[in-house]
């Protein structure tokens, strides 16, 4: 029998082991699921998709029955993202590429903190007209992009009064001479000294899609440098958010309990200091959640407002720089 026959017999047996373990219990759970996020599959992709959020759905539920019984801080939910591995959503979504050492400080200035601190207890850009509302960069592992226009449009807030949602296409599209690789991941320095060297970014509106079209006429924000905080420095980081505004930064985002963060504290033992997503930190706060005080960063995400709060997370602060969070630290100023 030829070669090419006995993978296709292979995988319709496997295809048909598949389904016959897939939980009928779960069949309106699964469809009303597909109808809330726009599902649709080929016949051949169905059963694999399926089991895939079976198998989710399952973590999520015995995440949020640990969580009930006091061994975690915060929530699971199944979200629109449902249907991916592991290793799919690493691939797709988190695209962010660290900053190497020896050109860490290269182009940027180094954040100088004050030797005496003193900063409020809490601090939320959000209440204040900085922050434009949660985005969803798709299946696009353009993380990066999502994160600096976040910063830039607090800048822009700063600098007019105004909150315009600018253009991560232009970003995506045109930073590539700088060692971005689009919806393959990138720098958001390199992002910052893109707009620095070519005099603006537009807005989301001037700007939509597809093709690398910025028009100088249009611009809608600029910076002329980027400064960078001391790698792994909480304090430091609390500094330039309080005194700053939003501050690009970075975690560890390929663990599961980070996927289908849904509520409450995030504090994982399955987070590094090896970070791999780009977000985009708005303030800070302290919660007295399950009879203790946790102080808390506040993290807006571009995966929709599906996930987590509404598209932010509370991750915790001051516990050892959780997920890296303190490690590739930018802004960018005028």
């Amino acid at each position: 029998m030829p070669p090419r026959f006995v993978v296709v017999i292979a995988s319709l047996l496997w295809m048909g082991a598949l389904s016959c373990a897939l939980d009928l219990a779960l069949e309106g759970a699964w469809k009303g699921w597909k109808e809330l996020h726009g599902k649709a599959y080929q016949e051949e992709e169905e059963a694999f998709r399926r089991a895939v959020w079976e198998k989710n759905l399952h973590r999520v539920h015995q995440h949020n029955v640990e969580a009930s019984l006091g061994k975690h801080t915060f929530q699971l939910a199944m979200n629109h993202l449902g249907d991916l591995t592991d290793e799919e959503f690493n691939e797709m979504l988190n695209g962010f590429y660290p900053e190497p050492n020896e050109t860490y400080n290269k182009n940027a200035a180094l954040f100088q903190g004050s030797a005496t601190p003193s900063t409020p207890k809490e601090v939320d850009w959000r209440t204040k007209g900085y922050v434009t509302p949660v985005k969803n960069q798709g299946r696009c592992g353009a993380c990066w992009a999502f994160s600096a226009t976040g910063a830039l449009e607090g800048l822009l807030f700063n600098q007019t009064g105004k909150l315009v949602p600018l253009s991560e296409q232009n970003l995506i599209d045109c930073s590539q001479k700088l060692g971005n690789h689009g919806c393959h991941g990138g720098y958001i320095t390199r992002a910052f000294q893109y707009v620095r060297d070519n005099g603006g970014l537009n807005s989301e509106q001037d700007y939509p899609y597809p093709a690398c079209h910025y028009n100088p006429q249009n611009r809608m924000a600029n910076c002329s440098s980027l400064v960078m905080l001391p790698q792994g420095s909480e304090v430091a980081l609390e500094q330039a958010v309080a005194t700053v505004g939003p501050v690009s930064v970075a975690v560890d985002a390929k663990n599961f309990p980070f996927h289908f963060y849904k509520s409450g504290i995030f504090s994982s033992s399955w987070c590094s200091h090896l970070v791999n997503h780009a977000m985009l930190l708005v303030g800070y706060g302290s919660s007295q959640e399950y009879g203790t005080s946790t102080d808390y960063w506040i993290l807006k995400n571009s995966w929709s407002e599906y996930w987590g709060e509404k598209g932010y997370m509370r991750l915790v602060k001051g516990a050892g720089n959780h997920c890296g969070v303190a490690n590739q630290a930018s802004y960018p100023t005028r």
